[in-house]
Formats: structure tokens, sequence, C-alpha cells
């Protein structure tokens, strides 16, 4: 393989993920493409238009030119709209259409990975006219792609690869965007401390330091006399960090410590993607 080593960690994560949903929705009948998931205002069929759809933009497949309904009520900003047509377009299509084009683009995908020569650091589409490395292009599709395995896994019952390769690149994704969370979003006190326990298949304790000038930071390191702490499981931390449930929905799940006004400001604010 010509592929860069940096890279290979995400292409392993995207096989995993993409012949994991293959394997799940190959069997499936008509009705249930039609099933809720917990991705708000998508069904099983509209999360695998989505992931049809971003492989067919990393292969830089042109956008369908379509014109998008105007009652989508989990529509609102532009970013949903662009991740929209591409599952608008696929709406109404069969079962049999929607396995067999899920296949074909996998088959163009694992052939385009075969040929990956680039370096990390090469510059590529991202969404909405933006240019991203292919190195963070990659990380965010094997992210992407395991996210919605799980939406596709939670709306059919069949849980499982909690702890696959995708997920621990998942935990890393959703990290990076808990300082804004806990600095910006919920106003931690400056020079203060929230300390983040995760337990289950994927197990990681991480501090979030706010500096004097207000800028949160994430560590290893474990803080002493944190203004907040928060214990939950790793499933849980994805659905909340995902968006994909409120936190007084599973408040049965998360133990706070700590400042609780601080606690349930970050737990308000916990969703890191848009």
């Amino acid at each position: 393989m010509s592929l860069h080593p940096t890279l290979q960690p995400y292409a392993d994560a995207w096989t995993h993920s993409i012949d994991a949903i293959s394997e799940l929705v190959q069997p499936l009948v008509e009705g249930e493409w039609n099933r809720r998931t917990p991705c708000p205002g998508w069904s099983v069929r509209d999360v695998v238009s989505h992931v049809i759809g971003l492989d067919c933009e990393m292969l830089g497949d042109p956008r369908p030119i379509h014109t998008l309904p105007r009652d989508l009520f989990h529509v609102t900003n532009e970013h949903q709209r662009y991740m929209e047509m591409q599952v608008d377009v696929r709406r109404h299509h069969t079962a049999p259409e929607m396995t067999s084009e899920l296949e074909y683009t996998v088959i163009r995908r694992n052939r385009q990975l075969r040929n990956e020569s680039r370096d990390p650091g090469t510059k590529v589409r991202g969404h909405l006219s933006t240019e991203v490395t292919l190195e963070e292009s990659m990380r965010t599709h094997a992210f992407n792609v395991w996210v919605h395995e799980q939406d596709l896994r939670a709306a059919l019952g069949r849980p499982g690869n909690l702890d696959s390769p995708g997920a621990h690149i998942t935990r890393d994704v959703l990290l990076a965007g808990l300082p804004q969370v806990v600095a910006d979003k919920a106003q931690a006190p400056r020079s203060s401390a929230v300390v983040l326990d995760v337990h289950g298949p994927v197990e990681f304790l991480r501090t979030i330091r706010v500096d004097i000038q207000g800028r949160g930071t994430l560590e290893t390191a474990p803080a002493l006399g944190p203004a907040a702490t928060l214990t939950l499981d790793w499933e849980t931390f994805v659905r909340l960090a995902c968006g994909r449930v409120s936190a007084d929905a599973v408040a049965d799940r998360i133990k706070a410590e700590g400042d609780p006004d601080l606690a349930e400001a970050i737990l308000r604010n916990f969703a890191v993607t848009r």
C-alpha cells in the first residue's frame, strides 16, 4: 500500500465501520429502511444516504443539483442544508438501490485508498467550499462513519463495535471539542479544572483546565480539587457529545460532583458536533 503511515489508522477505522454498516443494512426489508435513528430527523435510509454521500465527496464526485423541500424541520442552518442535499436526493430510493449504491461506492473508495499516495498535509475539498488537510479529512470521515454506524445499530437494535478502531478516533475527536464547551459555552471559572471520568469499552480520565485568560486546554494529568467532576459511561458520553440525547434524558447514567451549576452548564452544552 502507498498510503502514508499517518493516514493508515483512519483508513482502517473507515474500513471496519463501512463493512459493519454494509453487513447491517444488506438484509433489511423495505420497511426497516424507514426506522427512525437517534440522528435528528433521519431514518436508516437517510443515514446510509449520508454515508454514501460522504464517501462520494471523498472520491471528488460532483455534488447533486437538487432543491430541498421547505418543510424539513431538522434543517436549520447552512451546514445542515449542505449535509441534507445528499440525503434528500436519495429519500425515495428502494432498498436494492441503496445497498447496490453503497456496495459500489465502497468498491470505489477501497480502490482510491489502495492508490492514495498523497502527503497527509495535502489540501483537499472540505464542507461548504472549505479546504482541509487530507489527514483532517480522513480523520473526520472515520469519526463520522463510526458515529453513523452507531446510529444504525441503535435504530436496528444491533449494539456492537463500541471499542472498534473508529471508537478510539471518535474519542479523540470529541475530546478535542470539550475545552471550548467548558471554557466558552459553560463559562467555567478562570484558573479552574473540570475532570471527565469515562468508563466502559473505551475508558479514559481527562482534565480540562481553564487558564487565567479563560482559555481551555485538555490534559491527561488528573486535577486536584477540580471545580466539577463528571463520571459517565462511554456510550452515554458519545450520545451526549454527538447531540443524540439530552443530559436530562440520561441523568441516571451521569454522576456529577462539585459545582452543580457548572456541571449543569457543561452537560447542557456537551454536544460538540453540528
